[in-house]
Formats: C-alpha cells, sequence, structure tokens
C-alpha cells in the first residue's frame, strides 16, 4: 500500500511543526500538504523548513479544500470553530479527520458528530497511550467505587494555555462518569470559590491550575471515608500526541464513516 497522504492544519501553531515533524519520522505516511489561516505570515513558506526540518517542497496554503481533494487524512490541533469548518470539508473530501482540538462546546460536538456520518473521525482530548491507560482504568475504578467516593480531577498546564478544564481533565471526566453510568454535565462541579456548602455526593470536580511551562500534569483523585486513592498522568514531552495523531491516522485508513476515539485506535475498550 502506498503512503498514507497527510494534511496539517494549523501548521505554523507549536502543534502544527511538531505533527509535520512527526510524520516525517513516521513510516507509511507522508506530508502533502500544509495549511494555515488567510493572513498568517507563514503562507508560503516551505513546511519542512516551518517544522525545522530540511526543505520539503510543500509550501503553507490557505486552500484548505484543494489540500484536502488530493488527500487521505487531515491531523488538526487548531481551535474549536476551525476544527468544524475542517470537518465539513473532510467530509466532503471524504477522507479521515483526526481531532486533537480540545476546548469544544456540545454544539462543536455535535457537529463533528454529523460529520463523521459521512468520513471516519478519530477524536480525543490526548492522543497518548499512557493518558488513554489511565482513562480506561479511571472508567474502571470509578464503576467499582461508589458515591461514597468522592472523584476530584487537578490537571496543571503551561501559562499560555486558554481553555479550561483542559480537554484532558474531561476526558478523564467522562471516563469516570461512563464508569459510574451517569452523565457528566449533570454531575460536573468546575471549581470552587466562596461559601460553596457541603459538596454533593456523587459530583466529579475539577480545577485548573496554569504556570511555567508545565506540558501537562492530571490527577484523578478518588477519595473515600479514611482513605484515597489517586491516579495520575505526567506528560514530559508534547511531542508524544503528535505521535499518536499519526499513529490514529494510519489506524483510520480505511475505517468506516463514524466518530471513533484513541481507546479504538489503542484498542482499550476491554479494560
Amino acid at each position: 500500500m502506498s503512503d498514507m497522504r497527510l494534511v496539517v492544519v494549523g501548521a505554523a501553531g507549536r502543534m502544527g511543526r511538531m505533527l509535520i515533524r512527526a510524520i516525517d519520522q513516521a513510516d507509511g505516511c507522508t506530508l502533502v500538504a500544509a495549511i494555515e489561516r488567510p493572513g498568517s505570515a507563514a503562507l508560503g513558506e516551505d513546511a519542512g523548513i516551518l517544522a525545522g526540518l530540511p526543505a520539503s517542497g510543500i509550501k503553507v496554503t490557505s486552500d484548505a479544500a484543494a489540500a484536502f481533494a488530493s488527500a487521505d487524512g487531515v491531523l488538526d490541533f487548531t481551535a474549536p470553530d476551525a476544527t468544524v469548518a475542517f470537518a465539513k470539508l473532510a467530509a466532503d473530501a471524504g477522507i479521515l479527520h483526526v481531532v486533537g482540538t480540545t476546548g469544544l462546546e456540545p454544539t462543536h460536538l455535535a457537529e463533528l458528530a454529523e460529520a463523521a456520518k459521512r468520513t471516519p473521525i478519530i477524536r480525543s482530548g490526548n492522543m497518548s497511550l499512557g493518558v488513554n491507560l489511565l482513562a480506561a482504568l479511571v472508567r474502571k475504578v470509578a464503576a467499582t467505587l461508589g458515591t461514597d467516593w468522592d472523584i476530584e480531577i487537578v490537571e496543571m498546564h503551561h501559562r499560555m494555555k486558554v481553555d479550561a478544564p483542559s480537554g484532558t481533565a474531561v476526558l478523564l471526566g467522562e471516563a469516570a462518569a461512563e464508569g459510574r453510568a451517569v452523565d457528566l454535565a449533570q454531575q460536573r462541579v468546575a471549581g470552587r470559590d466562596g461559601i460553596t456548602g457541603a459538596r454533593q455526593a456523587g459530583t466529579i470536580g475539577f480545577a485548573a491550575l496554569r504556570g511555567g511551562t508545565v506540558v501537562g500534569d492530571h490527577k484523578v483523585i478518588f477519595a473515600g471515608a479514611g482513605e484515597r486513592l489517586e491516579l495520575a498522568h505526567v506528560a514530559e514531552d508534547r511531542s508524544l500526541f503528535a505521535q499518536g495523531a499519526v499513529k490514529a491516522a494510519l489506524w483510520g485508513r480505511g475505517r468506516e464513516a463514524r466518530l471513533y476515539s484513541m481507546a479504538d485506535v489503542l484498542g482499550l475498550d476491554a479494560l
């Protein structure tokens, strides 16, 4: 089989450049286009040089539709509104869409689900093996422990992160809610301040910390009467997210149209 032809959107961003490098280092795929928004200073630059690699001959462009027409998949770590727009273009072109964008609201998720009726979409708040294994463990522990055990999710990221809680924290919260067979939206408590009253049984709390250059720290705390269980993950290198996205793209090639997760890619659903 020929190499999978991949497009990177948001190519000039920190994750975009890492995605270009990850494609360059992986077997079985090749970069065919790099996309940036209209007006970006990176338009016309060589994608390889932009990512700190030798010249690739691929110039950064803003014409996503044309790029998608000659590709097999797109890697997308952009922003919610942009991701929805790219999902529609990917569905029109019939190509795989790998989504690592965070900060997605229910309206964005609904539009992605609609696009996934026409083309495969792999979406995750975190593309790393470690985090997705952690999510599987959180799901199992939450299913085992009753609501007498309180669940709190604490995350810390670098000072430049713009959304909170992180996509990974939400992923872990969703895993906990699935384990308890409840709707996270109904049980979620995001941050506390002032006189909040006693903690309500069954809720899932979130706390977001920001500072320095932290890549990503996540901890899920199960607090019971007289004992506490803590499950944690520390990301030390952001490139692991890009590597996971490329792995997801290669796994997703030729799959039927629907919405997939990294648990599908990594075969963790049985845990």
